[in-house]
């Protein structure tokens, strides 16, 4: 009777640390919008006008067609304006500098006038097929990857755009900037081929020096195929991974952490911290998802 009465204490116990587990990383969903989005990629939040952009590939990644568009939405995940933007190709991976926002968008890079809404310049990318996401440093320089050319270019502030940097199968996907070392955190795809990829060929998250262009990986252990990266804001990163329908935390060390299973083609996401907030677009299904951090 002591050794069941043991037994069943033991179970419960280890329960109950599982449960206590599991809601600390639970992130609760907030908000889902309906499926109005075609291939929905990426997603930023404007700060200064309290708005979140998204953009729409509609098509194929690749494809020049005219009918990509960016999105106006709301905090609470309502539709504000849907093709706010027009006319763009397939855009994908999106920041903002100076009251710019800029959009990487098959083989350019875009720049659109914020408060207007109205297309600056469009920054062409010799050699580019594929320009995936986009970011930038304190400089105001811009970055933008081109995942199938394993190659990120820079955008200078003399208007050019040329290849800053080159690694074979860097496969970059996702761009962050970390703001306590400056350098260029690349979230890689893997492998690449004609199409969306190869999911059996996985990535992990490199690490490039902006100065010295020396590159290291962050880990040993390939991950999945990582999509958008973001800061915790505690030193680690907030990655997911479209192909393995999942958010991680990964630290800098490449030791990761499942936080949340998503569907299939969850996509360049954005981390509000100050407001709890990861909002993560769903390709395959159009829609964006936003989910409450509660650590």
């Amino acid at each position: 009777m002591a050794k069941l009465f043991f037994l069943i204490l033991s179970f419960n116990l280890i329960f109950s640390i599982q449960n206590k587990l599991i809601a600390k990383d639970h992130l609760e969903i907030l908000w889902e919008t309906e499926k109005v989005f075609e291939l929905p990629e990426s997603v930023i939040y404007d700060e200064k006008n309290s708005v979140l952009y998204v953009s729409s590939i509609t098509d194929h990644p690749f494809k020049k067609d005219g009918t990509g568009y960016i999105s106006k939405v709301g905090l609470d995940g309502s539709i504000i304006d849907l093709k706010w933007i027009k006319n763009l190709n397939a855009p994908k991976g999106l920041t903002i500098a100076n009251d710019k926002l800029y959009i990487a968008d098959v083989d350019e890079l875009v720049e659109v006038d914020i408060a207007s809404g109205k297309i600056l310049n469009k920054f062409k990318g010799s050699g580019s097929v594929c320009m995936n996401d986009v970011t930038h440093d304190t400089y105001g320089n811009i970055y933008v990857g081109d995942t199938y050319t394993d190659s990120i270019y820079r955008l200078n502030q003399f208007g050019q755009l040329p290849v800053w940097f080159y690694s074979p199968q860097l496969a970059p996907n996702g761009l962050h900037i970390d703001k306590d070392e400056g350098n260029l955190i690349v979230a890689s795809w893997g492998g690449v081929m004609e199409g969306w990829g190869t999911p059996e060929l996985k990535g992990s998250l490199k690490s490039i020096n902006i100065h010295s262009k020396k590159i290291k990986n962050m880990g040993s252990k390939e991950i999945g195929n990582l999509d958008g990266i973001e800061s915790d804001g505690k030193g680690a990163y907030y990655v997911t991974d479209w192909s393995g329908a999942k958010l991680y935390r990964i630290k800098k060390n490449g030791s990761f952490k499942v936080l949340k299973e998503l569907a299939k083609g969850a996509a360049d996401h954005e981390v509000i911290l100050d407001k709890n907030m990861i909002i993560i677009p769903i390709m395959t299904e159009g829609k964006l998802v936003a989910l409450k951090i509660n650590e």
